[in-house]
């Protein structure tokens, strides 16, 4: 081996041993989520698997990913044809006219034609590995390519789910906020009876309208958010982003299984297998570099017809033919070989340094997939606690301000903090569903 690397192990986990990488992961404490075959299975059937389909189907980045895979096998198919030899066929045909003369005299013209057909054949005879390393190089590239598009597909699918849970929280954020308007109108009419009645004043109608027109205007900004969510859910499925798809309820997020996921399983990660296969294509480029300081080998030959008439041409035997073997080698080339050598060492030494930094960085999404899953979900059942304080909290005071025992401003307050603690909690449910995708995708299993 000329590389100046060494190669890591066929396995993401045993290639980078060096790094005190522990069999399981450390980031879950408690429950972590359940690791299924794919993303579709853990939130089942139903919406999201469809819209997933859809944008594994008509995305169009994932089209290009596609594109460049084939591209990467006719590639492959090119290089691997310097293994063979090549023929090529040509054929000729010449008229010519001349004029005789001597001592004065004119002997009168001559018409002179002649057809040729030939084939060649050349064959580079491949002493060094030179052609099949340059093969080996092609194959591995194809290999990158098919990954990238198996990570490809993963993170389409993935950011459509995530884009559908955005899409719900949104449309949940939407109603809530007509529910905050619709709630605060009823403050304002309470008031309002309140006033006919002479136990309020103006001032208390005004604040309670000006929480109506604040809800009004949210109306308004959670419309356009929910809007771009359908949006660009639309563009990842390939469809036009006319905001028309809607979502419905949250699908099912409850199953579990204890801590301790295997950190093998990193090992179906495509993009840790796209960049164990760049280092073995940077590794057939030192060869190929380095066989390009030997001579060269190559075979010709030829073998064809000449004739004055084109039909005996095509009846006849080849006659004309020629073999021939050729030396090649570098004598002086102002170093550019080496050089050449050199920087494929050092493309051979940035795939393997890239390789660690990708297995290093796919351990710190999973192990902040799981820490996060289990930081939101502290979070979700504190937040629980807090609105159903918040909800008891609003109809005592609202009873005490029909009681005339609490201002408006306590009944607008408390209304404001259950409001608060409801977004919260869409926002939080959002958050892990969303992070449920990212785990998902940090093991390799997004679909």
């Amino acid at each position: 081996m000329v590389s100046c690397v060494s190669m890591p192990g066929e396995k993401a986990t045993g290639a980078a041993g060096s790094l005190g990488i522990p069999d399981g992961y450390r980031g879950g404490k408690g429950a972590v989520p359940e690791v299924v075959d794919s993303l579709g299975g853990l939130f089942g059937g139903g919406e999201v698997k469809r819209q997933m389909n859809l944008a594994l189907r008509n995305n169009a980045d994932l089209e290009a990913a596609a594109a460049r895979l084939e591209e990467a096998g006719f590639q492959t198919r090119s290089a691997s044809a310097g293994l063979l030899p090549s023929l090529t066929a040509s054929g000729g045909a010449n008229r010519a006219k001349t004029n005789s003369a001597g001592g004065g005299v004119n002997f009168g013209s001559v018409v002179s034609e002649r057809y040729s057909a030939a084939l060649d054949a050349q064959w580079e005879v491949d002493v060094w590995g030179r052609v099949r390393a340059g093969v080996s190089v092609a194959k591995a590239g194809e290999e990158v390519a098919a990954a990238e598009y198996a990570a490809a597909s993963q993170s389409i699918a993935a950011q459509t789910a995530q884009a559908w849970f955005e899409l719900v929280a949104a449309t949940k954020l939407r109603d809530l906020a007509k529910e905050r308007m619709g709630s605060f109108q009823g403050t304002v009419d309470l008031v309002e009876r309140r006033f006919e009645l002479g136990t309020s004043d103006l001032g208390e109608l005004s604040l309670a309208k000006t929480d109506v027109e604040n809800a009004r205007a949210e109306i308004a900004s959670r419309e356009d958010e929910r809007d771009r969510a359908a949006r660009a859910l639309s563009v990842l499925t390939g469809a036009y982003p006319d905001g028309r798809v809607k979502a419905g309820q949250w699908p099912g997020l409850s199953r579990t299984v204890a801590a301790g996921i295997p950190s093998t399983m990193l090992e179906l990660r495509p993009d840790i297998f796209a960049a164990y296969m760049r280092i073995v294509a940077a590794d057939a480029g030192v060869k190929v570099a380095h066989r390009d300081l030997f001579p060269s080998f190559v075979l010709t030959g030829s073998g064809g017809q000449q004739s004055a008439s084109l039909r005996r041409l095509a009846e006849s035997n080849f006659s004309v033919w020629s073999v021939a073997a050729g030396l090649s080698g570098p004598l002086l080339d102002g170093g550019r070989r080496q050089a050449e050598l050199g920087a494929a060492n050092a493309r051979a030494k940035q795939a393997l340094a890239n390789y660690r930094s990708t297995v290093l960085n796919a351990f710190r999404e999973v192990e902040n997939a799981l820490g996060s899953e289990y930081y939101l979900r502290v979070q979700e059942d504190a937040i629980g606690g807090a609105l159903e304080a918040a909800r008891t909290a609003e109809e005592r005071t609202l009873r005490n301000y029909e009681a005339g025992l609490v201002e408006v401003l306590s009944v607008l307050e408390a209304k404001r903090r259950r409001f608060a603690a409801e977004e919260n909690s869409i926002q939080l449910r959002k958050l892990r569903y969303q992070n449920r995708v990212t785990l998902a995708l940090a093991l390799g299993k997004a679909y």
